[in-house]
């Protein structure tokens, strides 16, 4: 068995359970693959557990039947692209703030070793949007939200929509955001779009300080085409993909479609999507 390992920089203070993990899964025999930037971390702090990392990379140059996120939310969509489109189940380990896509907090990850190495884990098939337009990266694919925005100190844009090559509005705003059901809980949450169960085949359309109350966050089938084209006094706009910003000249049409594969996220026993809902926003108390 292989497991592919990806982190974020900042996990000394972690060590602890990390070595565990790393100990029992050289005691099993399985062979670790894990990411440059976590190895040179890693391999300083606890030299003597790593016994079980038998390949170190900085591109998606792996195979792995299961990889493993440790970080935040931010840390699981650059695993996602390092993953890509092999369908290797990931699964999110929380060493951040909020973490949606985790499964469990990093002190329970030793405890999760042995359902990992028997296969006692389900998957979720979450869809990603496939992006195209002008001066975008080797990577057009966004797993949380592709958002069309003004550039810093500009006017507010016109972010013409058509879905399926229909008219659907000329949303004047500082922005738009198309989101997938997984980013529903990230930047479409905090500009009033809804939370959408991630098995659900739609995606969100939400203005970001749209200039007329009419405009409000619209549920769309994820089979639809959409295309924007960006209009306004300014001379560019930002087009970002789960981030991953860049600089458009205003005029540019940006279309999106479904990607053709999709991420799979590892699911534990008895963790629900409304479970991370009640604890992550406090639904409970």
């Amino acid at each position: 068995m292989t497991i592919a390992i990806y982190g974020s920089r900042r996990l000394q203070a972690y060590a602890e359970p990390l070595g565990l993990f790393l100990e029992m899964l050289a005691r099993a025999g399985v062979d670790v693959v894990m990411h440059r930037k976590l190895y040179d971390v890693l391999i300083h702090a606890m030299p003597l557990r790593m016994a079980a990392v038998r390949k170190v990379v900085a591109t998606p140059d792996f195979a792995a039947d299961v990889a493993v996120s440790i970080g935040g939310d931010g840390t699981f969509l650059r695993t996602s692209m390092w993953v890509g489109d092999k369908q290797i189940p990931i699964l999110g380990i929380n060493a951040g703030h909020l973490g949606y896509l985790s499964a469990a907090d990093i002190t329970e990850l030793p405890s999760l070793a042995p359902a990992l190495l028997g296969g006692d884990f389900s998957t979720e098939c979450r869809s990603l949007i496939e992006v195209t337009a002008p001066v975008l990266g080797p990577w057009p694919y966004a797993l949380n939200e592709v958002a069309v925005s003004k550039e810093e100190n500009s006017s507010m844009i016109i972010a013409d929509t058509h879905i399926n090559g229909h008219p659907l509005a000329a949303y004047r705003a500082d922005g738009l955001i198309i989101s997938t059901p997984t980013g529903s809980t990230a930047y479409n949450l905090s500009v009033g779009g809804p939370i959408i169960q991630p098995s659900a085949p739609v995606w969100a359309i939400a203005p970001v300080a749209a200039h007329s109350l009419g405009m409000r966050p619209l549920v769309v089938s994820d089979t639809s085409e959409i295309t924007v084209t960006v209009e306004g006094r300014a001379r560019s706009c930002r087009v970002s993909l789960d981030g991953r910003a860049a600089s458009l000249p205003i005029g540019s049409t940006i279309s999106l479609r479904k990607a053709p594969f999709s991420i799979r996220l590892v699911s534990l026993p008895g963790r629900t999507f409304a479970d991370r809902l009640r604890d992550k926003l406090h639904w409970s108390e």
